[in-house]
Protein backbone atom coordinates (compact mmCIF):
# COMPACT_ATOMS: atom_id res chain seq x y z
CA UNK A 1 0.00 0.00 0.00
CA UNK A 2 2.90 2.29 1.02
CA UNK A 3 4.61 1.39 -1.77
CA UNK A 4 1.76 2.27 -4.64
CA UNK A 5 0.99 5.74 -2.73
CA UNK A 6 5.00 6.76 -3.63
CA UNK A 7 4.09 5.56 -7.19
CA UNK A 8 0.83 7.88 -7.26
CA UNK A 9 2.84 10.92 -5.96
CA UNK A 10 5.61 10.37 -8.17
CA UNK A 11 3.10 10.47 -10.76
CA UNK A 12 1.56 13.23 -9.93
CA UNK A 13 5.23 14.87 -9.40
CA UNK A 14 5.87 14.47 -13.03
CA UNK A 15 2.60 14.90 -14.31
CA UNK A 16 2.73 18.66 -12.64
CA UNK A 17 6.25 19.30 -13.95
CA UNK A 18 5.28 18.54 -17.60
CA UNK A 19 1.92 20.43 -17.48
CA UNK A 20 3.91 23.21 -16.29
CA UNK A 21 6.14 22.90 -18.96
CA UNK A 22 3.52 22.29 -21.39
CA UNK A 23 1.21 25.00 -20.09
CA UNK A 24 3.92 27.48 -19.05
CA UNK A 25 1.25 29.81 -16.49
CA UNK A 26 3.71 31.90 -15.30
CA UNK A 27 5.16 33.15 -18.49
CA UNK A 28 1.29 33.37 -19.53
CA UNK A 29 0.26 35.65 -16.47
CA UNK A 30 3.27 37.95 -17.04
CA UNK A 31 2.78 38.49 -20.77
CA UNK A 32 -1.06 39.68 -20.04
CA UNK A 33 0.43 41.70 -17.09
CA UNK A 34 2.53 43.07 -19.19
CA UNK A 35 -0.25 44.04 -22.15
CA UNK A 36 0.58 41.33 -24.67
CA UNK A 37 -2.11 39.39 -26.32
CA UNK A 38 -1.02 36.04 -26.25
CA UNK A 39 -3.34 33.05 -25.34
CA UNK A 40 -2.38 29.62 -22.93
CA UNK A 41 -2.56 27.46 -25.89
CA UNK A 42 -0.42 29.66 -28.13
CA UNK A 43 2.31 28.80 -25.45
CA UNK A 44 1.46 25.04 -25.77
CA UNK A 45 1.58 24.76 -29.48
CA UNK A 46 5.14 27.12 -29.25
CA UNK A 47 6.31 24.22 -27.16
CA UNK A 48 5.36 21.85 -29.56
CA UNK A 49 6.70 23.58 -32.41
CA UNK A 50 9.88 23.79 -30.43
CA UNK A 51 10.11 27.13 -29.79
CA UNK A 52 11.13 28.65 -26.87
CA UNK A 53 7.84 30.88 -25.45
CA UNK A 54 10.28 32.64 -23.04
CA UNK A 55 12.22 34.22 -25.94
CA UNK A 56 8.76 35.01 -27.90
CA UNK A 57 6.92 36.64 -24.87
CA UNK A 58 10.59 38.14 -23.71
CA UNK A 59 10.87 40.16 -27.06
CA UNK A 60 6.96 40.52 -27.22
CA UNK A 61 7.06 43.08 -23.66
CA UNK A 62 10.41 44.63 -24.38
CA UNK A 63 8.41 45.66 -27.82
CA UNK A 64 5.19 46.77 -26.17
CA UNK A 65 6.92 48.46 -24.16
CA UNK A 66 9.02 50.57 -26.11
CA UNK A 67 5.58 51.23 -28.22
CA UNK A 68 6.49 48.90 -31.08
CA UNK A 69 3.30 46.88 -32.61
CA UNK A 70 4.10 43.55 -32.87
CA UNK A 71 2.60 40.20 -33.45
CA UNK A 72 3.16 36.60 -32.04
CA UNK A 73 3.66 34.86 -34.92
CA UNK A 74 5.84 36.94 -36.90
CA UNK A 75 8.39 36.90 -33.88
CA UNK A 76 7.85 32.72 -34.02
CA UNK A 77 8.18 33.15 -37.87
CA UNK A 78 11.76 35.00 -37.54
CA UNK A 79 12.89 32.30 -35.00
CA UNK A 80 12.20 29.48 -36.67
CA UNK A 81 13.54 30.85 -40.07
CA UNK A 82 17.07 31.02 -37.10
CA UNK A 83 16.82 34.65 -36.68
CA UNK A 84 18.35 36.18 -33.91
CA UNK A 85 14.92 37.87 -32.36
CA UNK A 86 16.75 39.55 -29.17
CA UNK A 87 19.27 41.45 -31.36
CA UNK A 88 16.12 42.24 -34.69
CA UNK A 89 14.42 43.68 -31.28
CA UNK A 90 16.40 45.71 -29.83
CA UNK A 91 17.37 47.31 -33.50
CA UNK A 92 14.09 47.91 -33.38
CA UNK A 93 14.08 49.72 -30.52
CA UNK A 94 16.84 51.77 -31.66
CA UNK A 95 15.66 52.78 -34.53
CA UNK A 96 13.14 53.99 -33.29
CA UNK A 97 14.11 56.50 -30.98
CA UNK A 98 16.65 57.56 -33.62
CA UNK A 99 13.69 58.39 -35.70
CA UNK A 100 15.61 55.87 -38.46
CA UNK A 101 13.23 54.25 -40.80
CA UNK A 102 13.51 50.36 -40.21
CA UNK A 103 10.48 48.26 -40.24
CA UNK A 104 10.24 44.63 -39.11
CA UNK A 105 10.56 42.83 -42.40
CA UNK A 106 13.76 44.86 -43.10
CA UNK A 107 15.23 43.85 -40.12
CA UNK A 108 14.72 40.29 -40.13
CA UNK A 109 15.92 40.37 -43.77
CA UNK A 110 19.20 42.23 -42.70
CA UNK A 111 19.27 39.35 -39.63
CA UNK A 112 19.02 36.87 -41.88
CA UNK A 113 21.22 38.14 -44.84
CA UNK A 114 24.13 37.53 -41.71
CA UNK A 115 24.79 40.92 -40.95
CA UNK A 116 24.27 42.43 -37.07
CA UNK A 117 21.28 44.70 -37.79
CA UNK A 118 21.81 45.90 -34.24
CA UNK A 119 24.88 46.52 -35.11
CA UNK A 120 24.26 47.99 -38.44
CA UNK A 121 21.74 50.76 -36.34
CA UNK A 122 24.41 51.81 -33.89
CA UNK A 123 26.58 52.38 -36.69
CA UNK A 124 24.35 54.49 -38.35
CA UNK A 125 23.73 56.59 -35.39
CA UNK A 126 27.15 56.87 -34.32
CA UNK A 127 29.30 56.60 -37.50
CA UNK A 128 32.45 54.19 -37.50
CA UNK A 129 35.98 55.04 -38.14
CA UNK A 130 37.68 52.35 -40.12
CA UNK A 131 41.76 52.51 -40.14
CA UNK A 132 43.47 51.09 -43.77
CA UNK A 133 46.50 49.52 -44.02
CA UNK A 134 49.25 50.69 -45.29
CA UNK A 135 49.43 51.59 -48.93
CA UNK A 136 52.50 52.11 -51.03
CA UNK A 137 52.18 53.97 -54.26
CA UNK A 138 54.83 55.69 -56.15
CA UNK A 139 54.62 59.61 -57.50
CA UNK A 140 55.57 60.31 -61.14
CA UNK A 141 59.34 61.16 -60.19
CA UNK A 142 59.92 58.00 -59.05
CA UNK A 143 59.97 58.47 -55.16
CA UNK A 144 57.87 55.54 -53.15
CA UNK A 145 55.26 57.09 -50.47
CA UNK A 146 53.14 54.67 -47.59
CA UNK A 147 50.18 56.29 -46.67
CA UNK A 148 47.59 55.90 -43.88
CA UNK A 149 43.78 56.77 -43.95
CA UNK A 150 41.27 56.81 -41.53
CA UNK A 151 37.72 56.00 -43.01
CA UNK A 152 34.81 57.62 -41.53
CA UNK A 153 31.37 55.67 -42.46
CA UNK A 154 27.58 55.53 -41.31
CA UNK A 155 26.20 52.08 -42.31
CA UNK A 156 23.48 52.43 -45.32
CA UNK A 157 20.18 50.60 -43.54
CA UNK A 158 18.96 50.38 -47.14
CA UNK A 159 22.15 48.82 -48.80
CA UNK A 160 22.34 46.38 -46.09
CA UNK A 161 21.06 43.33 -47.59
CA UNK A 162 23.56 42.67 -51.11
CA UNK A 163 25.83 45.69 -49.92
CA UNK A 164 29.09 45.16 -49.97
CA UNK A 165 31.18 45.25 -46.28
CA UNK A 166 33.79 46.76 -45.24
CA UNK A 167 36.52 45.08 -46.93
CA UNK A 168 35.15 46.46 -50.15
CA UNK A 169 35.24 50.25 -48.52
CA UNK A 170 39.09 49.84 -47.78
CA UNK A 171 40.34 48.13 -51.20
CA UNK A 172 38.28 51.15 -52.90
CA UNK A 173 40.01 53.69 -51.03
CA UNK A 174 43.61 51.96 -51.26
CA UNK A 175 43.20 52.14 -55.46
CA UNK A 176 42.12 55.66 -55.19
CA UNK A 177 45.13 56.48 -52.84
CA UNK A 178 47.20 54.67 -55.38
CA UNK A 179 45.85 56.16 -58.36
CA UNK A 180 46.14 60.14 -56.52
CA UNK A 181 49.96 59.38 -55.45
CA UNK A 182 50.40 58.43 -59.13
CA UNK A 183 49.13 61.10 -61.03
CA UNK A 184 50.94 63.13 -58.78
CA UNK A 185 54.23 64.87 -60.61
CA UNK A 186 56.09 64.94 -57.68
CA UNK A 187 55.71 63.70 -54.03
CA UNK A 188 56.93 66.82 -52.45
CA UNK A 189 53.34 67.37 -53.74
CA UNK A 190 51.99 65.39 -52.11
CA UNK A 191 53.88 65.63 -48.64
CA UNK A 192 53.11 69.62 -49.05
CA UNK A 193 49.20 68.70 -49.39
CA UNK A 194 47.93 65.39 -48.43
CA UNK A 195 44.47 66.77 -48.01
CA UNK A 196 44.37 66.58 -51.88
CA UNK A 197 44.30 63.36 -51.55
CA UNK A 198 41.72 62.49 -49.47
CA UNK A 199 39.45 65.30 -51.79
CA UNK A 200 40.27 62.84 -54.86
CA UNK A 201 39.65 59.57 -53.17
CA UNK A 202 36.12 60.85 -52.32
CA UNK A 203 34.93 62.85 -55.16
CA UNK A 204 35.10 59.17 -56.71
CA UNK A 205 32.29 57.99 -55.05
CA UNK A 206 33.76 54.81 -53.54
CA UNK A 207 30.69 54.07 -51.34
CA UNK A 208 28.69 52.92 -54.24
CA UNK A 209 27.09 49.88 -54.25
CA UNK A 210 28.27 48.93 -50.81
CA UNK A 211 26.57 49.11 -47.20
CA UNK A 212 28.15 52.30 -46.04
CA UNK A 213 27.88 55.86 -46.28
CA UNK A 214 31.34 57.40 -46.49
CA UNK A 215 31.30 60.63 -44.62
CA UNK A 216 35.06 61.89 -44.91
CA UNK A 217 38.47 60.12 -45.67
CA UNK A 218 41.51 62.04 -43.43
CA UNK A 219 44.53 60.74 -44.40
CA UNK A 220 46.53 59.92 -40.94
CA UNK A 221 50.02 59.44 -41.92
CA UNK A 222 52.34 59.67 -45.30
CA UNK A 223 55.83 58.40 -45.00
CA UNK A 224 58.73 58.59 -47.42
CA UNK A 225 59.93 54.88 -48.89
CA UNK A 226 62.50 53.74 -51.11
CA UNK A 227 63.19 55.38 -54.65
CA UNK A 228 61.99 53.30 -56.97
CA UNK A 229 62.68 55.01 -60.25
CA UNK A 230 66.28 54.84 -59.10
CA UNK A 231 66.45 51.11 -58.68
CA UNK A 232 64.53 50.41 -61.18
CA UNK A 233 66.99 52.44 -63.81
CA UNK A 234 69.93 50.50 -61.80
CA UNK A 235 68.47 47.18 -62.35
CA UNK A 236 68.12 48.13 -65.97
CA UNK A 237 71.96 49.65 -66.25
CA UNK A 238 72.88 46.09 -64.86
CA UNK A 239 70.92 44.27 -67.20
CA UNK A 240 72.26 46.03 -69.48
CA UNK A 241 75.76 45.48 -68.48
CA UNK A 242 74.72 41.76 -68.00
CA UNK A 243 73.72 41.29 -71.82
CA UNK A 244 76.96 43.49 -72.98
CA UNK A 245 78.87 41.34 -71.01
CA UNK A 246 77.43 37.98 -72.25
CA UNK A 247 77.44 39.27 -76.16
CA UNK A 248 81.14 40.03 -75.93
CA UNK A 249 81.97 36.98 -74.85
CA UNK A 250 79.56 35.43 -77.76
CA UNK A 251 82.17 37.55 -79.75
CA UNK A 252 85.37 36.46 -77.82
CA UNK A 253 84.43 32.02 -78.33
CA UNK A 254 83.70 32.78 -81.84
CA UNK A 255 87.17 34.62 -82.35
CA UNK A 256 88.76 32.03 -80.31
CA UNK A 257 87.02 29.56 -82.70
CA UNK A 258 88.02 31.25 -85.81
CA UNK A 259 91.78 31.20 -84.42
CA UNK A 260 91.55 27.30 -84.11
CA UNK A 261 90.31 26.64 -87.70
CA UNK A 262 92.75 29.05 -88.30
CA UNK A 263 95.63 27.40 -86.93
CA UNK A 264 94.03 24.00 -87.98
CA UNK A 265 93.92 24.75 -91.70
CA UNK A 266 97.50 26.89 -91.80
CA UNK A 267 98.77 23.14 -89.81
CA UNK A 268 97.01 21.43 -92.71
CA UNK A 269 98.54 23.48 -95.29
CA UNK A 270 102.11 23.12 -93.89
CA UNK A 271 101.50 19.12 -93.80
CA UNK A 272 100.89 19.43 -97.59
CA UNK A 273 103.85 21.61 -97.79
CA UNK A 274 106.14 19.40 -96.24
CA UNK A 275 104.46 16.26 -98.03
CA UNK A 276 105.03 18.14 -101.44
CA UNK A 277 108.95 18.66 -100.42
CA UNK A 278 109.26 15.46 -99.86
CA UNK A 279 108.48 14.36 -103.23
CA UNK A 280 110.92 17.32 -104.80
CA UNK A 281 113.87 15.09 -104.90
CA UNK A 282 112.08 11.46 -106.19
CA UNK A 283 111.06 13.63 -108.78
CA UNK A 284 114.45 14.75 -109.50
CA UNK A 285 115.91 11.84 -109.52
CA UNK A 286 113.37 9.98 -111.89
CA UNK A 287 113.91 13.40 -114.20
CA UNK A 288 117.82 12.46 -114.77
CA UNK A 289 117.30 8.78 -114.61
CA UNK A 290 114.57 9.18 -117.72
CA UNK A 291 117.37 12.16 -119.15
CA UNK A 292 114.66 14.68 -118.62
CA UNK A 293 116.99 16.62 -116.70
CA UNK A 294 120.77 17.07 -117.60
CA UNK A 295 123.61 17.44 -115.19
CA UNK A 296 123.94 21.07 -115.90
CA UNK A 297 120.43 21.99 -115.37
CA UNK A 298 120.46 19.89 -112.11
CA UNK A 299 123.91 22.33 -110.40
CA UNK A 300 122.36 25.65 -112.15
CA UNK A 301 119.04 24.91 -109.81
CA UNK A 302 121.56 23.62 -107.01
CA UNK A 303 122.91 27.78 -107.78
CA UNK A 304 119.76 29.06 -107.64
CA UNK A 305 118.64 27.58 -104.63
CA UNK A 306 122.28 28.23 -102.75
CA UNK A 307 122.08 32.11 -104.18
CA UNK A 308 118.51 32.36 -102.86
CA UNK A 309 119.14 31.02 -99.41
CA UNK A 310 122.37 33.60 -99.16
CA UNK A 311 119.97 36.23 -100.31
CA UNK A 312 117.47 35.28 -97.84
CA UNK A 313 120.43 35.71 -94.96
CA UNK A 314 121.31 38.78 -96.22
CA UNK A 315 117.53 40.39 -95.91
CA UNK A 316 117.40 38.51 -92.46
CA UNK A 317 120.62 39.46 -91.00
CA UNK A 318 121.04 43.30 -93.07
CA UNK A 319 123.47 44.49 -95.79
CA UNK A 320 126.92 44.18 -94.61
CA UNK A 321 129.06 48.00 -93.78
CA UNK A 322 130.50 49.02 -96.56
CA UNK A 323 133.40 50.49 -94.21
CA UNK A 324 135.16 47.34 -93.26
Amino acid sequence: MLLAKIYLYTFLTVGFFVFLYFFPVGLWITARFSGVAVGLFELVFMRIRKVPPSIIVDALIVATKAGLKLTTTEVETHYLAGGNVPSVIKALISADKANICLSFKQATAIDLAGRDVFEAVQISVNPKVINTPSVSAVAMDGIQLIAQARVTVRANIQQLVGGAGEETILARVGEGIVTSIGSSVSHKEVLANPDKISQLVLNRGLDAGTAFEILSIDIADVNVGDNIGAKLQIDQANADLRVADAKAEEKRAMAVALEQEMKAKSEEARAKVILAEAEVPQALALALRNGQLGAMDYYRMQNIKADTQMRASVSEDGLPDKGH
